[in-house]
């Protein structure tokens, strides 16, 4: 079992920043690869970003590439998505996922071993 927890969403005004953080339980937190999602009020969820295992493979959506940096560190369990020069359309609830067969499948966000609860992110522009 692995429990994820997000920390780090809050208000900020478009062109700032913020990094995410996400907490993950248990002891096999390597063993999986982490990613994080969006979901805005009225849309469906969409990807954001991924990583492998190790943190040495990544994947972003087009819509954040060059703007949000995704990275984790095994020893504190925990994975960060940077988000800079944030837009109002970056305004959404933010989720980590969790998924044992690798970022590829992740991406697709079918499957998902296990989500946070989701930190509120809001850019004001």
């Amino acid at each position: 079992q692995v429990q994820l927890v997000e920390s780090g969403g809050g208000l900020v005004q478009a062109g700032g920043s913020l990094r995410l953080s996400c907490a993950g339980s248990g002891r096999t937190f390597s063993n999986y690869a982490m990613g994080w999602f969006r979901q805005a009020p009225g849309q469906e969820r969409e990807f954001v970003a991924a990583i492998n295992w190790s943190g040495v493979s990544t994947l972003y959506a087009d819509s954040i590439k060059g703007r949000f940096i995704i990275s984790r560190d095994n020893a504190k369990n925990t994975v960060y998505l940077q988000m800079n020069s944030l837009k109002a359309e970056d305004t959404a609830v933010y989720l980590c996922a969790a998924d044992s067969r690798g970022r590829l499948k992740l991406r697709t966000g079918a499957g998902i071993d296990y989500w946070g609860k989701g930190t509120l992110v809001t850019v004001s522009s």
